[in-house]
């Protein structure tokens, strides 16, 4: 939620929206194409930030457009009207300070020279619209009619482009074929394949990797949230701050330790464990964290195929003991592709169950004892 109580897309609950933060973690490479872009002169103006979700694709478009709002032009010699703007030196970072006139401006979502096309609200539901609309995007003529004016730099964030419906997106490839001057587009998009090839030809392309561990920890700590077993969780992440985020949150580690020590405990079974598993998915108010724990074991059942079809032991290691249980329940490749068509068939009845509003515990159960079947107990 924003701070007047809206709902906000590009927020991930229980982390800093990303024009709060002021630091960028892991991605070196892109930042670094960008300002070598920018000190040579040659800004795009229409740049696709691309990559797994939640490697800090919005918290890059957030500290390129507060960048490019406070930094002149290399080689500009002006000061600006009241003296906000930085020197005009080479630039080697996109931080700006926090007490930055454009930082104070964009935390209070007040800069003049920045507009954020994302979904909307539904007036009647009072709910975030599945998809930005037509509706949206044309609020962007009114924003650069008012911002015309001072004849500064311009940027719009789109986040997330992939949400655009087919006339809001065509009113975006409208304003990339003919970009106002001065204008800078940021698209935040997690899969670009989907999007239409004229939007994806007109834009340079920014491309974000998983974080390492250490970046990993870097950001929860910016974030606010400390953990204990920083390897662990990136592992468990696949190198995304957001997924850290909600398994932080959710105590996904110890989530993912039941399935691991359910798994373990195949093909005998541990049932109490497995019972009370499914008793705790299926309380009150566990609707987040019985999702979490759902796609977790499809991330376990993930793990286990791949380890089997390579050989390999997952590094690091996402709970105690997982190595040595995978290396059990998957010896060979033909065990590999076995649990890899289990796992199909688990995710389908999963989905089909939580479509039609299964009872959550049974569920569980049910899904356990295929498992158990599946390792040739029964």
């Amino acid at each position: 939620m924003s701070e007047d109580g809206q709902p906000e897309p590009d927020r991930v609950e229980g982390a800093p929206h990303p024009r709060d933060t002021l630091r960028l973690f892991g991605q070196e490479e892109a930042e670094a194409e960008f300002l070598d872009a920018f000190n040579r002169g040659r800004v795009h103006h229409g740049w696709m930030i691309t990559g797994p979700r939640g490697t800090g694709k919005a918290t890059l478009a957030w500290s390129i457009a507060r960048f490019l709002l406070a930094t002149p032009d290399p080689g500009a010699d002006d000061g600006g009207m009241f003296g906000e703007m930085l020197a005009p030196a080479r630039a080697e970072s996109l931080a700006i300070p926090e007490d930055h006139p454009v930082t104070r401006r964009m935390v209070a979502g007040a800069e003049p020279g920045l507009f954020v096309l994302r979904r909307g609200v539904s007036e009647t539901t009072g709910r975030l619209k599945a998809q930005i609309t037509v509706d949206e995007a044309r609020r962007l003529k009114g924003f650069f009619t008012l911002s015309a004016a001072d004849g500064g730099r311009r940027v719009v964030i789109v986040d997330a482009t992939d949400e655009l419906n087919t006339s809001a997106a065509n009113a975006l490839l409208k304003l990339l074929e003919e970009p106002p001057a001065r204008t800078t587009l940021l698209l935040v998009t997690h899969q670009p394949s989907g999007l239409l090839p004229t939007i994806r030809s007109r834009c340079r392309l920014l491309r974000l990797k998983p974080l390492e561990p250490q970046a990993m920890e870097a950001a929860l700590e910016q974030a606010g949230i400390t953990i204990n077993q920083p390897e662990r969780l990136a592992a468990l992440a696949e190198g995304s701050v957001g997924a850290a985020v909600r398994l932080a949150m959710l105590d996904g580690l110890k989530l993912y330790g039941e399935w691991i020590a359910i798994l373990g405990s195949l093909p005998r079974l541990d049932r109490a464990r497995a019972q009370a598993l499914a008793d705790a998915a299926a309380a009150r108010g566990a609707e987040e964290s019985r999702a979490l724990l759902l796609s977790l074991l499809d991330q376990a059942l993930a793990r286990l195929s791949r380890a089997g079809a390579t050989g390999q032991p997952p590094m690091p290691e996402a709970a105690p003991g997982e190595a040595e249980v995978f290396a059990r329940l998957a010896p060979t490749p033909h065990h590999a592709r076995l649990w890899a068509a289990e796992a199909q068939e688990i995710g389908a009845r999963l989905r089909h169950g939580t479509a039609v509003n299964l009872d959550p515990a049974a569920l569980i159960l049910d899904t356990v004892f295929r498992l158990q079947r599946a390792a040739g107990g029964g």
